[in-house]
């Protein structure tokens, strides 16, 4: 069984107030500054004054969860703002030190580019809707060329992809772009004080993007899969009718900073989206732990607000009528027994120390907080994906994720084909070395699958293949969409259904896949190390590895009324 999501719920404080996101004039501080998380225990207002006492400037606000954005002397802001009993707690924001890794696009690209320069020329499968609809073997697994037949999507129906953008100048993606409701939580962090590049150059005076931009790529493949158009071009989406609006919580370089992902979340419940895709990790802590003994006292209280302030949201949203479909990400473990983590806190990138997690005390958010529904990944074999996170704490349902090392002993093994095909902006194409300045694709495009499809009215879109967790969600949130198109009710001036009714019906209508026989498997054979042996726990209604089996669009938009209401 899940862990019972409702030992986070009594985390959960009053709602504070109307949700908002408010802008608050800046006074300056001297001296070397750094931004703040602190979250307010109840009354906001008492927490500001507890900000402004202790040295303090707020930025932001969001009410809605009594999450406060301050900027402030790094130097004891966080032991002095805590003392105050106005405030559950503070965490560091933005740290001043060097940069992540080495630079731009670095949080996704270690699994999700994995089979880069791997690309057959071959091709799977028979025609589909669009062009290339026939290289989409996700779409067929999830049986969403059928589910069209009955419910392509209402366009009533908003989708938030709460990500690092969403490119909605690429032809797939425009015609389905509800660019009225998307926003930009996100302020580009172009260098830290030593000039160690983060997310580059800004792109837009101000530093912050239009919401209709995506420097990174991971947003716009995310939203391609959820809701491609059927356009006659290029690829189309699971639920291709719906609207797809972009909620932007992560930074250029795929970093998912707190304040970002809980305005996203609020604003998602009241901008009445139906289903948000949540295909990340709350940074800088893969697991937040209260209380790790290989923690300072200030990494402690910041890892216990990340968990209350997520929370929060994650319950806000869930008031508001948002279903949440999250990833489970992407580093080969059992969620009930994680793994030693040594990646954590990610930023600054010389902050990370070993840490042995405890299962009973250390959760990865949003994944782990309430009323999400968590999805694992599997290949075109629909074998669990080495990298696939598991287990049955956590997982609802599975999807196709793209297995890059799928069919191993037989010509497809290590093909890029077994990834995930979806919409990919020129701008990161071409920043990425895989198209020109003239729109061609380069040969290091042509060698990592990048494709290029050009409309008769010279419209242009560009593709890459990906793999990850990241692409069984968009999958899972997809179906998620049809279900409410298909069963969600009018009520006043808006549309939606009970997010606790849309997880029954997604996970009553997936396809049963029985753990492997023999149960545990390892991955020696396609070249990983023995810390990816998987043991699938369940049996094959529920279990570890496809949780309440594989995601079927057809069965959820056909059979799915008797589990709307139980």
């Amino acid at each position: 069984m899940k862990r019972p999501r409702l030992l986070l719920a009594v985390l959960a404080v009053p709602l504070l107030g109307a949700a908002s996101f408010v802008p608050v004039a800046s006074a300056g501080v001297t001296g070397p500054v750094t931004e703040f998380t602190v979250l307010a225990r109840s009354d906001v207002g008492a927490a500001v004054a507890a900000v402004e006492a202790a040295g303090g400037t707020v930025v932001a606000r969001n009410d809605a969860v009594g999450l406060i954005t301050a900027s402030a002397p790094a130097s004891g802001f966080v032991a002095r703002v805590s003392s105050s009993s106005a405030v559950f707690g503070a965490a560091r924001s933005k740290a001043i030190g060097s940069a992540p890794r080495d630079g731009k696009k670095v949080k996704h690209d270690a699994v999700e580019k994995e089979g880069r320069g791997k690309a057959s020329g071959a091709k799977r499968g028979a025609s589909g809707t669009d062009p290339l609809d026939d290289q989409l073997w996700g779409l067929k697994s999830t049986r969403s060329d059928l589910a069209r037949t009955v419910q392509p999507g209402d366009k009533r129906v908003k989708v938030g992809i709460i990500d690092t953008g969403v490119d909605a100048s690429h032809p797939d993606i425009a015609p389905n772009f509800d660019r009225a409701d998307s926003r930009n939580f996100t302020r580009d962090i172009v260098a830290d004080v030593n000039g160690a590049v983060v997310d580059g150059p800004c792109e837009y005076r101000g530093c912050v993007d239009a919401v209709d931009h995506d420097d990174n790529g991971h947003g716009t493949h995310v939203a391609g899969t959820i809701g491609a158009a059927v356009n006659g071009f290029g690829v189309s989406g699971v639920a291709p009718g719906v609207s797809l609006v972009n909620i932007r919580a992560g930074q250029d370089s795929g970093f998912f900073f707190l304040q970002p992902t809980v305005d996203a979340l609020t604003y998602a419940g009241d901008a009445g989206i139906d289903v948000v895709n949540m295909s990340f990790y709350t940074d800088p802590w893969l697991y937040n732990c209260r209380a790790n003994p290989a923690d300072s006292a200030e990494e402690q209280a910041e890892q216990r607000t990340v968990i209350e302030a997520t929370t929060r949201a994650l319950n806000y949203a869930h008031r508001k009528g948002v279903s949440m479909v999250v990833a489970l990400g992407n580093e080969h473990t059992d969620l009930g027994a994680p793994l030693p983590d040594a990646t954590s806190p990610d930023y600054p990138s010389t902050s990370a120390h070993p840490r042995q997690i405890d299962n009973a005390s250390c959760l990865t958010m949003p994944t782990e907080g309430p009323h999400t529904i968590g999805v694992g990944a599997f290949g075109p074999s629909q074998a669990k994906a080495d990298y696939s996170n598991y287990g049955t704490e956590q997982i609802s349902v599975s999807a196709p994720g793209g297995y890059y090392r799928d069919g191993f002993g037989t010509p497809w093994f290590q093909k890029v084909e077994n990834e995930i095909l979806s919409a990919y902006p020129r701008n990161v194409a071409v920043a990425e070395g895989n198209v020109d300045a003239a729109g061609n694709v380069t040969a290091a495009g042509v060698a990592a699958g990048v494709q290029k499809a050009v409309a008769r009215d010279g419209r242009v879109g560009y593709y890459q293949w990906l793999q990850g967790t990241s692409m069984a969600t968009p999958h899972a949130a997809g179906v998620a969409a049809l279900i409410v198109s298909e069963y969600g009710k009018k009520s006043g001036s808006g549309f939606g259904m009970d997010p606790d009714a849309v997880q029954r019906v997604l996970e009553g209508t997936a396809s049963p896949v029985a753990c492997p026989v023999p149960r545990t498997v390892d991955y020696l054979d396609e070249g990983r190390d023995e810390s990816f042996t998987a043991t699938c726990t369940g049996n094959a209604s529920f279990n570890g590895f496809y949780g309440h089996g594989a995601v079927d669009a057809y069965a959820a938009v056909t059979h799915g009324a008797k589990y709307v209401k139980q």
